[in-house]
């Protein structure tokens, strides 16, 4: 593709002559012959600076913010990150016109959302895509995970990907730090589906307000044709008003709601009124939260066409590695594995498993480094409050000390209960964990859900709960 073809789609003052565009890089490190190299402003480093081992490396041309001092080509354009989504559209086809995408956003909920639409679009025999923060999947491809919503350049490919195989529909997760860095910037989402909005990520965002403003930005006439929103939560308010919007919820009057007719540890037995048609479902996941989660996606199945019989088909079949899975047993004690990584998310996750507990309930968690340190010592107050006996130890510590993280997580539980121990090592403190369980226990191992790695000091190591908690039973 040639840089003036690109030029024309968005805009900018063009500097030197014409170039063939081979490939687009933000890596000066890997950049090769033909790249465009794009530059742009980071959270931590302004890669203008590279653009010079760029053109060294055989970059043909750059978009940048400025006139930077290279012989090559420059697209100089005012927003390098809106800029790097519409390039890297155009440059694959756009490929988010040819598929009817729709979008999950919300604190809490996204991956398990994203999956119940998945797994009913998929009843309903359409060719469908998944994108998130387990990975992405279609046809007869698995991508590892990286980021809920990829960077632009691997988003844009991953969506022509899709396109290649035939794929009609794709269901993504739409992080706030998607929204506010312009990743999904080209994108019209069929339909933009809210789950809630409750604190977390405020090491990026500063305050609720700010989280919250990136929020809005998927609920525009030009980002979204309409809105699923969750009727109980009040951010919803601010959402009806930007799009047209149907509603789902249990307390508030919704478009859409549910009646709970059993429960059990393995699940739900619902009945779901969708704007008046009724739907028969079972629901393999235990928790009040996940049948909002089942409403959510339910109603936007039903936005999108899909029959009663397919919803309820897709739903019973859902799997979602690592959210309130039940992963084994040991001395009649049942053990969960969950992502619960927010207040909001250990608490409601404690509060699902309570009722099912005849004896002890134990919760196993840490919390991330270099992440907001804010929610640390509320976590610990949930735990305090909801949980018998509480463990604390490390999760991805990143690079802070783990002990410290930690100790100011044991700070919420001061005053309301001492039933907790410190262990700084992940598998240790699984095995002080499983090895406490008696008959009617249940242990809830959170913050990690499926995740195959944890990050220390910067590297990556294989780690997985459930797989940790697997070789212990077999062990034990």
């Amino acid at each position: 593709m040639k840089l003036s073809q690109l030029a024309k789609e968005i805009g900018g003052t063009w500097i030197g002559g014409d170039a063939e565009i081979r490939a687009l890089c933000t890596d000066s490190r890997v950049s090769g012959e033909g790249d465009l190299f794009l530059c742009f402003r980071g959270t931590q480093t302004d890669s203008h600076i590279y653009a010079e081992q760029a053109e060294a490396r055989g970059a043909a041309a750059i978009v940048c913010e400025r006139k930077l001092n290279v012989s090559l080509p420059q697209l100089i354009v005012e927003d390098s990150r809106e800029s790097m989504a519409r390039v890297a559209a155009a440059f694959y086809g756009h490929p988010e016109r040819k598929l009817k995408l729709i979008g999950v956003t919300g604190t809490n909920g996204k991956t398990t959302v994203s999956h119940m639409l998945y797994y009913i679009l998929r009843a309903a025999e359409k060719k469908t895509g998944l994108i998130g923060t387990l990975g992405a999947r279609y046809a007869a491809t698995n991508v590892p995970p990286a980021l809920t919503t990829p960077d632009p350049v691997a988003l844009f490919s991953l969506l022509a990907d899709m396109v290649s195989a035939g794929i009609e529909f794709t269901v993504m997760e739409v992080s706030a730090h998607a929204l506010a860095l312009k990743k999904v910037e080209p994108i019209l989402f069929e339909i933009a589906i809210f789950t809630n909005f409750t604190q977390d990520h405020l090491d990026f965002f500063g305050d609720m307000q700010s989280y919250g403003e990136a929020k809005k930005l998927l609920f525009t006439p030009g980002h979204c044709r309409e809105a699923v929103l969750n009727g109980d939560d009040p951010f919803s308010e601010a959402l009806k008003q930007r799009v047209p919007s149907t509603t789902y919820g249990m307390e508030s009057p919704a478009d859409c709601f549910a009646l709970v007719e059993s429960e059990t540890i393995r699940g739900f037995r619902l009945l779901l009124n969708l704007e008046d048609e009724l739907v028969e479902a079972e629901l393999p996941m235990t928790g009040r939260y996940n049948v909002y989660n089942a409403l959510a996606a339910a109603t936007a199945a039903k936005k999108l066409g899909v029959s009663a019989e397919h919803i309820a088909r897709g739903l019973r079949k859902t799997v979602v590695e690592g959210r309130l899975e039940r992963v084994g047993s040991l001395h009649g004690g049942d053990i969960f594995v969950d992502f619960a990584h927010t207040p909001d998310g250990l608490e409601k996750s404690l509060e699902a498993l309570r009722p099912h507990c005849d004896r002890r309930l134990i919760v196993m968690f840490g919390c991330g480094g270099n992440r907001d340190r804010g929610k640390r010592p509320k976590m610990g107050a949930i735990a305090a409050k909801y949980a018998d006996f509480s463990v604390i130890t490390s999760d991805n510590p990143r690079y802070e000390e783990p002990l410290a993280i930690m100790s100011e997580i044991a700070a919420g539980f001061s005053g309301v209960s001492d039933d907790y121990v410190e262990i700084e090592e992940r598998e240790e403190a699984t095995r002080y964990a499983v090895s406490m369980l008696e008959k009617g226990d249940i242990l809830l191992i959170a913050g990690k859900g499926g995740e195959q790695e944890q990050e220390i000091m910067g590297i990556k190591y294989s780690y997985n709960d459930k797989d940790v908690v697997k070789s212990l039973l077999e062990k034990l």
